[in-house]
């Protein structure tokens, strides 16, 4: 598999982005905040779905955000654009050979990305390279094996496993979350920590029912459908029944899911 990332970025996509992003903003990012006058990495923008966060929690820092597809980059410069934020730059590059000089920058910040990487171990160690003695490294990442819900579904399960497979023909892996501590390790960072941020859903919650359960991680598992169907990894009526059934946990029903937030220091 070629080292590149590509994060997907087609209409559907943009949509599914964009909600999960304004969902998930107090719970992942409320607690991101940088120095004024800083000099911030964001590696794998994408379409910059949590840019805006990270630029409007930290006003004073100057951050570059990058991405290797140029589409998301200038989708990304166009969503900045609209929030009125002046605060970030956009470059185009492959996070495995970014055109930045070693310990340039104070603090970076990488969401989503590790996941669908093939060797997440090198991706770190060329970010490391290129930031500062001192400086801090954040990751977000989820992990589809923390999910559970009720009423429970062994078709829905299926389902969701059909996104962590094609994941990992595609070099990637759902479920890295849980891994961030080792992986930061190995690359030799330090003063690492790492904390669990689980999204709990019932109805008394409506604004993650619909913007969580139903806009991000169903439409994420239903929108791999006709890959998983034409992998011949499961069958059209197990697949459909379970995505009925996560819909399902909408309705009087209860859903989870766990992020993993983890920052370290480069000493």
């Amino acid at each position: 598999m070629n080292k590149s990332y590509v994060h997907g970025y087609d209409p559907r996509e943009n949509i599914r982005l964009q909600d999960q992003a304004s969902t998930l903003v107090e719970l992942l990012h409320s607690d991101t905040k940088y120095p004024a006058g800083s000099k911030v990495l964001e590696a794998g923008c994408g379409v910059g779905a949590q840019t805006v966060a990270l630029a409007q929690n930290s006003p004073s820092a100057y951050i570059t955000s990058v991405d290797i597809s140029e589409s998301s980059v200038a989708e990304a410069k166009r969503r900045i654009e609209d929030a009125g934020c002046t605060n970030v730059v956009f470059q185009q590059g492959d996070i495995f050979d970014l055109p930045f000089g070693h310990e340039q920058f104070d603090h970076i910040f990488v969401c989503f990305v590790l996941e669908h990487l093939s060797n997440p171990i090198e991706a770190l160690n060329c970010l490391k390279k290129l930031l500062k003695v001192g400086g801090t490294i954040t990751v977000i990442e989820g992990d589809h094996g923390s999910t559970f819900f009720y009423p429970d579904s062994e078709e829905a399960h299926k389902a969701i496993n059909c996104q962590v497979e094609l994941q990992k023909r595609a070099g990637g892996n759902a479920n890295i979350g849980r891994e961030l501590y080792p992986i930061l390790n190995t690359v030799g960072f330090d003063s690492i920590r790492v904390s669990p941020r689980m999204v709990y859903v019932d109805s008394s919650k409506p604004h993650l029912v619909e913007g969580f359960t139903k806009k991000t991680f169903t439409a994420m598992i239903e929108g791999v459908r006709e890959y998983a169907l034409n992998a011949e990894i499961i069958d059209q009526p197990t697949f459909d029944k379970g995505i009925k059934d996560l819909y399902r946990t909408t309705d009087n029903g209860v859903f989870c899911y766990t992020f993993f937030k983890a920052v370290a220091e480069k000493t």
